[in-house]
């Protein structure tokens, strides 16, 4: 007959004659229990086939093992709200789940009003989350500064810096590599079509676009500069009313890939050519840019990596206490849009 199996921290106590606290950090591979004690405790646990609860040592350990990915909606085309299933939601969720289940941590969705401040409690007072994923877009700065308030552990996506860890892509740079790109192929009259007009990330790719453009002789008009919210419906409406203001608008940069592709919709239907007429180029270098048609020219921040980085940045904060901030280099993918 086998060893009796062992269904709970207190009978393998007994079993070892240690207390369950002991029990708790051998299994937990604490460094309070000696080497000799620690051996003991896991031979038996092992010969008995004891399997601990995870919520326990969940409990235990007052930790959950969950991240919570937090994010809000935005209005589709067809007026209905879209949350993660946008592609850049997507496949930045792709990359932090990955990064998370290498650490051994689960992810969890956790859907909000942009307007509404008051929903950390309900995730971190109750234990279902250890720290938060901040991907919200709009009103990013007054979340932020409640999450500060409540002392809870959280990073962000995008350029803000303080005390608290962040990942972003060099937003600069990357509006520079657009201008850059327009000036090259000889472009006078370039449009900018942005995020939301008070995010960080856009002021400096919009500085960045202007910056370059300027040191090649040309200027970006008022006429030719519009905010969205980086979905396709903000981004055809905004190539909307620069077409009313600057029919003659030959080039377009845009603060995602689903913008541009919307503006190149915009513009088939106005009877402009992209590239021929108008060259668009867009942001992330999402997969669906090289499907596109044409294809879309982008500015490419690593998406995946991105999602690893904030995944690993945080579960390092959460161990260490150390805030991090980093930046993600970014580079131009060339196809036939611009």
């Amino acid at each position: 007959m086998g060893e009796k199996k062992l269904k709970s921290i207190d009978e393998l106590a007994k079993l070892a004659g240690v207390a369950k606290s002991t029990v708790s950090r051998a299994l937990n591979d604490s460094p309070l229990v000696n080497a000799e004690t620690k051996a003991r405790i896991l031979e038996i646990a092992r010969r008995h086939e004891f399997q601990p609860s995870v919520v326990a040592r969940n409990l235990s350990c007052r930790s959950s093992r969950t991240i919570a990915y937090v994010t809000h909606a935005y209005v589709g085309e067809e007026g209905c709200e879209c949350c993660v299933s946008d592609p850049f939601s997507l496949e930045i969720m792709g990359g932090i789940a990955i990064g998370l289940h290498e650490l051994g941590y689960d992810l969890l969705v956790v859907h909000i009003d942009p307007d509404d401040t008051g929903w950390a409690p309900e995730y971190l007072d109750s234990g279902r989350v250890d720290g938060f994923i901040l991907m919200t877009s709009n009103r990013k700065k007054r979340h932020i500064e409640y999450l500060l308030g409540r002392g809870a552990p959280f990073i962000a996506w995008g350029p803000i810096k303080g005390n608290f860890c962040t990942v972003a892509g060099n937003d600069r740079q990357g509006g520079a590599l657009a201008g850059e790109r327009f000036a090259r192929l000889g472009r006078k009259r370039p449009a900018f079509i942005g995020g939301p007009r008070i995010e960080t990330e856009v002021a400096q790719r919009h500085l960045g676009y202007a910056a370059a453009l300027r040191a090649a002789g040309l200027e970006l008009a008022e006429a030719g500069t519009a905010y969205g919210d980086y979905s396709e419906a903000s981004g055809a409406k905004a190539m909307e009313e620069i077409l009313g203001r600057d029919p003659g608008v030959d080039a377009v940069f845009c603060n995602s890939d689903l913008m541009a592709i919307a503006a190149m919709r915009v513009l088939a239907a106005h009877g402009r050519r992209v590239p021929e007429d108008v060259a668009v180029i867009g942001y992330d270098n999402l997969s669906l840019s090289s499907y596109t048609t044409p294809a879309l020219t982008t500015v490419s921040q690593n998406i995946p990596l991105a999602g690893r980085l904030l995944a690993r940045d945080l579960v390092s904060y959460l161990e260490k206490k150390v805030v991090t901030h980093t930046t993600l280099p970014v580079e131009l993918v060339v196809r036939a849009s611009a």
